[in-house]
């Protein structure tokens, strides 16, 4: 059955070329050039994934995302943004989203994010549970590597430790640190390791459907209940629940889920009968939950039922010993995917590496290799296929500000200052070339020539 997918841009032109592209690829391909009218077509049509820039005329990325979960809250959706601007695409993560893609934007790279998001768990009608992924029986064959640094070793000395208990889990870190993975080999080292692993992201669960999502519903439980659900904790039953970002749980729900987990028993939405169960629960947050219950945030009782034992997982600019690791697994699952076959990473590759600080972690580490294999042509990663940011970090800083105390107090002016001369040194280093220097800046032509004419910037030279 053909795939049906929505691209949501207020630039024409990427609409009609993805568009084109992707009807190649044998996808039928609507589009809108607003939040709002994509918001309709949604509500009026089915829709297998959504493609959507993160910087619209009407909203930008999280609300579009919040005001997608209402209408669908299974769809996967993937967000277009700058590499400039990777806190972003964390945030656009932690909210919900299936993945991002860079601009500027390669067609094979968003071609293979697309496959990914409708091969997967979420996408697959039998299972429409958005953030949902359940796993079992050949658990043995997932690797997932923690490294070999000091603290990798202390990690992995915890894991042991709880892993073959039944004690419920706190895993904290940040965003893209590897909670998940953290949460599945403590799953892989229990006596429940040949049961399922069900890992829902609570962040992506709207306000409406998170109670239908965990516990599950009757038949004509609520408007558009249609069928009978089975809730996560069901498809858990004799094996883990990782529950994460879990703070982001409506306070109403985690009311319902502390006597869940306190009974050991669930009741679906419209149902009468309880339902005994028996799973292990491992919760992650990126943010402290003994913050978030002294702020009112976390039910305080809940923490506690959760914390019996916890366990940090470290951001990777602070164990930067297991970078080369890591990358090197990555690169061998991008070899795999890609049908690729590159051996490893030039030596300066590897000081970029070390010298950046991975605000988005081991997720931004994994998707930088995976785009760099896709753009290698040779039996090595070099630094030109890598994200500016990480491979000439310079030219992302902006100018000194000036302490002349002559000078107005204007911020909009200052702004526009600072804007003119990053401008005019991408265009001296592009040689006037405005596709490259487009490129230089992470944009996209048309804003390019609306800024020259706002700057009267001659823009009549070397295309």
């Amino acid at each position: 059955m053909t795939k049906r997918i929505l691209i949501i841009d207020d630039d024409p032109d990427i609409c009609t070329l993805l568009s084109a592209y992707l009807r190649r690829q044998e996808y039928e391909v609507s589009y809108a050039h607003s939040g709002k009218s994509g918001l309709k077509l949604i509500s009026e049509n089915s829709f297998d994934l959504i493609l959507s820039d993160f910087r619209l005329g009407d909203f930008d990325g999280i609300k579009i995302l919040e005001e997608i979960r209402k209408v669908d809250a299974a769809i996967p959706v993937i967000i277009i943004t700058g590499y400039s601007d990777i806190r972003t695409a964390v945030k656009v993560i932690k909210s919900g989203a299936f993945d991002y893609v860079s601009k500027p934007l390669i067609p094979d790279e968003i071609l293979l994010t697309i496959r990914k998001a409708l091969s997967s768990p979420i996408a697959d009608d039998s299972k429409p549970s958005q953030g949902s992924k359940k796993t079992k029986q050949d658990n043995t064959q997932i690797q997932y590597i923690i490294g070999h640094s000091e603290y990798a070793k202390e990690l992995e000395r915890q894991i042991e430790l709880v892993a073959p208990t039944n004690l419920n889990v706190i895993i904290n870190g940040e965003s893209g640190s590897g909670k998940e993975a953290v949460a599945h080999k403590i799953h892989l080292a229990s006596k429940r390791k040949d049961q399922p692993f069900v890992a829902i992201d609570c962040g992506a669960l709207s306000k409406e459907l998170a109670g239908s999502e965990l516990f599950g519903h009757e038949k004509g439980a609520f408007t558009g209940a249609l069928n009978a659900k089975t809730g996560q904790f069901e498809l858990a039953n004799g094996g883990t629940l990782f529950l994460d970002e879990v703070s982001n749980l409506p306070y109403d729900v985690q009311v319902s889920l502390l006597r869940v987990v306190q009974e050991r028993k669930l009741r679906k939405l419209g149902g009468a009968k309880e339902i005994p169960f028996d799973v292990r629960i491992v919760v992650a947050s990126n943010e402290d939950l003994s913050n978030a219950y002294a702020t009112g945030k976390f039910r305080e009782d809940l923490y506690h039922r959760f914390n019996e034992f916890s366990i940090k997982v470290s951001p990777l600019r602070e164990r930067k010993d297991d970078i080369m690791e890591l990358a090197e697994h990555f690169l061998m699952k991008a070899n795999q995917d890609l049908n690729k076959n590159v051996k490893g990473f030039d030596e300066d590759t590897v000081q970029c590496f070390y010298k950046y600080s991975w605000p988005g972690n081991i997720r931004e580490l994994k998707n930088v290799i995976t785009r760099a294999a896709l753009l290698t042509d040779s039996e090595y990663i070099y630094s030109k296929t890598l994200p500016l940011e990480i491979s000439n970090p310079e030219k992302f800083n902006f100018p000194q500000a000036t302490t002349n105390s002559d000078s107005p107090l204007d911020l909009k002016s200052a702004t526009k200052d600072a804007e003119y001369e990053i401008i005019m040194r991408a265009m001296k280093q592009a040689k006037n070339n405005k596709s490259e220097t487009a490129r230089i800046l992470n944009i996209d032509r048309k804003t390019l020539y609306n800024k020259l004419k706002q700057f009267n910037i001659d823009s009549d030279d070397s295309e």
